[in-house]
């Protein structure tokens, strides 16, 4: 079938998008993913230029208004104008600028806005982009979590989108018809959420005691700092000791190092705790789960640790108090504070920890839900739960004063009116309070950089700390409610609140077949990544609580679905070859119904999570990875394209160039029904005939070298996957493991053969650089080597290349290289000169390097980074870290200082002068 391509099927702004894709890590306040923790979301920048990119024509879709490559290219070039501050996070709510985007849209899809749907939502990102660019938004997902944090992005806002708050205070804060957007429903928010806090307060707040300050005054505590506690293996101490993995409270670069000094006395079989401020902190008495006792210096084992913890005897120590000082934290010692006895609640999540949420803490006796917070943790939580009930009698009172228009039915049924709105006011706020358990658990740790109340999830699992902060409600610092209110708020604050949106709990396949031709755009659960299910279970158990009379539907079970959850999850089946069987036929058929059910005038576009971990010298070797694709193939989509995106934030050039994009986009099409077969031979001879002009492509829109073999699994299973079936000799079908093999065998012929287009010495010092790096080797095999390059090794000294000297030859070092030279004044420069001059200049500033790109001209600079692709190529295969760092960083900046390079030098009035 003929079909128009799409801009996302032929070229991107890659740079762009993932520049403002890994921006976002440092965006906080009001970026979606703040509204609830959930795993492995996609950033909206990301997410954003995906759905745009897969909706709007490339321009060669259309010869008869752009018939010349010129012309095509210049259209591209606006189109990318236009999706490069699309992805800026300051254009998120850019109401022209969204307009424009949608009118690209709707040119290049006959008026119409096609449907939407990610069958496995998960956190949301791509339904409320899809909203945020005007298009109906459907999502689905198995798990309740998801399904509620979805829902509140992109259910909730457009039904009260525009509508003024109904608190008493809210006519005094502004002026009437300012209500736009979702800012009347966070007002709401904010108001009956600080409600229910001075409601707590009064019930619960002297369980948080002001602390004694030397003078004699009274500070608000932020966090007691709790250190557990057993009793000691050894006989010579009858008691208890801390178990503690630091003592320090406080390590800022800009002021004295605060930290913990135990005392103990040997009289009286105690420990007591010291504030100190300066000098060396004591190293604490727990590495790697090991202990050791204060008081005796006897190791105390983890397994015998374990064992006093299944048996109920871990104790807690006070060490120390964090306290709202007048010019910032103050730190007092535990007998500031009056000792408080909560008792231990009767309510509270009993459901029992599984899969990968027992991994460690079961472990230790901590088998239960509620055994994850300490008493005082309990009783704020179900009393905040419990407030939940009671504040939708104020919400629902002056919502009926305030009139609201609409069908008075519930959030559940569509309802628009009064009860609704109650529902939406009390679905937020129970958000609140799951942000708050995060932060109200002993299993999170103090920052002593920032020092902050962390939260539970620092990492995919809930984990074993040994000293930990409990923070105080009531505070207006760290782990404070407001503070989690606040978050929610702003949140809500900046949603869409327009257009339609629609989510549901169903499995993928169900929801793929539920909406009418809609265009597919998904984020799948990586293989066995994350088990979504076992620790959202942390969140269910309190929203079941919260929300179960709103939301009965989506939280009936007494846990999250686990059996149906595809992942390749080993303990969920009889091992690992089982649960990769489950993953693989469970994707397949998903695959299958979105290549059934996808309107055929778009792609499909999947995003991956690619590891580090998943290379190997330069190659994609991964059972994640190949089972992905393998599923892919034989759901009959056939990859047209993967795009590498960067959505981590980095600490510095050096870092980015060292790292694999985070995430791979795929972009794939429904295979011919009549696809023929090959064989072996013709799958080579295909992609030896497609590939290079592929990686010709790929380096024009400055793939890093570090990507390129992520990259060029696209055009490689382009090939592949328009067969029905490829057959090895024997006759059985090629795997996808074997394709990828091949992909990476052409890719590294082909980059061999380029060596060609290089001069003599440069084909010279590469082979000797593949041999020798940048140590010495014999002259004779440098001899040898010359005159296989047909050349010299004279010429090649004469050229600056390398050094002979007591018959030896090494290349020269970067850091030996005239900063001074210029390829002008050189009768006949060499691409490996200016490639190594290139790096040197880099080295000092972006600026000189582009200065010497501009001597050297746009031939020998193109030819110097095709050099340094090659160059990447061997680095990564021999391992040499450092090297490769410095080559892939070349590419990276490579449009930069091209641009720069493009710019008339300083004093020069055009480049005709250089």
């Amino acid at each position: 079938m003929a079909y128009k391509k799409k801009l996302i099927e032929v070229a991107l702004p890659l740079q762009a998008i993932s520049k403002e894709a890994a921006r976002e890590k440092s965006i906080r306040h009001g970026h979606p993913s703040t509204l609830h923790l959930y795993w492995a979301r996609r950033p909206l920048a990301a997410a954003r230029a995906v759905l745009w990119a897969s909706l709007v024509d490339d321009p060669s879709a259309h010869p008869d208004r752009f018939p010349t490559e010129e012309d095509q290219s210049e259209e591209r070039r606006r189109l990318f104008g236009i999706l490069t501050e699309l992805v800026k996070w300051k254009n998120t709510n850019n109401a022209e600028l969204l307009a424009t985007a949608q009118e690209e849209i709707v040119r290049s899809c006959n008026g119409e806005l096609p449907q939407i749907l990610d069958p496995f939502c998960g956190g949301g990102t791509i339904p409320l982009e899809a909203q945020r660019l005007g298009l109906p938004a459907y999502g689905g997902d198995l798990n309740p979590v998801a399904v509620l944090i979805s829902k509140a992005m992109v259910e909730i806002p457009p039904r009260f989108g525009g509508m003024e708050p109904v608190n008493p205070e809210a006519g005094q804060s502004m002026a009437v018809g300012s209500w736009d957007g979702s800012r009347g429903l966070a007002e709401d928010i904010r108001f009956y959420g600080q409600w229910m806090r001075d409601r707590a307060f009064e019930r619960i707040g002297n369980l948080y005691p002001k602390a004694q300050t030397p003078d004699g005054g009274q500070e608000t505590v932020i966090a007691w700092i709790w250190a557990r506690t057993v009793r000691s293996p050894d006989p010579a101490w009858d008691g208890h000791v801390p178990l503690v993995s630091s003592w320090v409270l406080r390590n800022r670069s800009n002021k004295p190092v605060v930290w913990v000094q135990p005392i103990v006395d040997h009289t009286t079989g105690t420990v007591t705790y010291q504030i100190r401020e300066g000098g060396k902190p004591l190293a604490g008495t727990v590495k790697n789960a090991e202990g050791t006792c204060i008081a005796t210096g006897a190791t105390i084992p983890n397994t015998y640790i374990k064992q006093e913890g299944r048996t109920g005897r871990l104790g807690q120590h006070l060490m120390a108090v964090v306290c709202e000082g007048p010019r910032g934290r103050s730190y007092l010692p535990p007998e500031s504070v009056p000792q408080i006895d909560v008792g231990r609640p009767e309510c509270g999540p009993n459901g029992k920890l599984d899969g990968k949420a027992a991994d460690q803490m079961p472990l230790y006796g901590f088998t239960h839900w509620r055994h994850l917070f300490t008493d005082r943790q309990l009783v704020a939580l179900n009393t905040f739960s419990d407030l939940l009930v009671e504040v939708r009698s104020p919400i629902e009172r002056d919502a009926e004063k305030a009139a609201i228009q609409g069908h008075n039915r519930p959030l559940r049924e569509s309802g628009t009116g009064a009860v609704a709105y109650v529902d939406a006011i009390v679905t937020y706020l129970a958000f609140v309070i799951d942000r708050c358990a995060a932060r109200w658990s002993h299993c999170l740790p103090w920052n002593t950089r920032a020092e902050t109340v962390e939260h539970v999830f620092g990492r995919q699992a809930i984990a074993m700390v040994w000293d930990y902060p409990e923070a105080n409600p009531f505070s207006f610092s760290t782990g404070n409610w407001l503070g989690q209110l606040t978050w929610v708020a702003k949140v809500v604050e900046n949603l869409p609140a327009q257009g339609f949106g629609e989510v549901l709990q169903q499995d993928a396949r169900a929801r793929l077949s539920s909406v009418p031709n809609p265009v597919v755009t998904t984020d799948p659960p990586y293989y066995d990544n994350i088990c979504y299910a076992d620790i959202s279970d942390f969140f269910y158990v309190w929203l079941r609580r919260s929300l179960r009379s709103i939301w009965p539907d989506e939280l009936s079970t007494l846990a999250t679905p686990k059996t149906e959850e595809l992942i390749a999850s080993a303990y969920r089946h009889e091992n690992k070859s089982a649960a990769n069987q489950f993953f693989e036929s469970g994707m397949r058929r998903v695959l299958e119904e979105a290549a059934l059910v996808q309107d055929p005038g778009f792609p499909v576009s999947i995003f991956y999570a690619f590891k580090q971990a998943e290379t190997k010298k330069g190659e994609t070797v991964s059972t994640g990875w190949e089972t992905f694709l393998q599923a892919l193939n034989d759901a009959r989509l056939t990859i047209v394209r993967t795009w590498p995106m960067r959505t981590e934030r980095t600490a510095g050039l050096r870092i980015l160039a060292s790292t694999l994009a985070s995430s791979i986009v795929i972009v794939c099409r429904p295979r011919m029904a009549d696809a023929p077969l090959a064989t072996r031979g013709e799958l080579l001879a295909a992609l030896r005939a497609e590939l290079p002009s592929a990686l010709r492509l790929l380096r024009d829109q400055a793939i890093a070298p570090v990507d390129m073999a992520q990259s060029m699994i696209g055009p490689g299973m382009a090939v592949f996957s328009r067969y029905s079936r490829v057959l090895e000799a024997d006759g059985t079908a090629m795997p996808v493991r074997q394709a990828l093999a091949l992909i990476n065998q052409i890719l590294e012929e082909t980059l061999s053969e380029e060596e060609t287009e290089f001069d003599y010495e440069t084909r010279w010092a590469l082979t000797w650089y593949q041999q020798n790096g940048s140590k010495t080797g014999p002259y004779g095999d440098a001899e040898t080597l010359s005159k296989a390059k047909n050349t010299a090794v004279s010429s090649v000294v004469r050229a600056g290349i390398a050094t002979s000297a007591a018959g030896k030859v090494q290349l020269v070092p970067r850091s030996d290289l005239d900063p001074k030279w210029d390829p002008r004044s050189d009768p006949s420069p060499k691409v490996w000169q200016v490639t190594q001059h290139l790096l040197a200049r880099l080295e000092r500033s972006e600026t000189e390097a582009a200065d010497l790109l501009r001597q050297a001209g746009s031939g020998m600079g193109d030819r110097a980074r095709q050099l340094a692709y090659l160059l990447y190529q061997t680095a990564d295969r021999q391992g040499w870290a450092q090297e490769r760092i410095v080559y892939n960083m070349l590419v990276t900046v490579w449009p930069t200082i091209a641009d720069l390079a493009s710019r008339p030098a300083p004093g020069q009035t055009s480049l005709l002068e250089a």
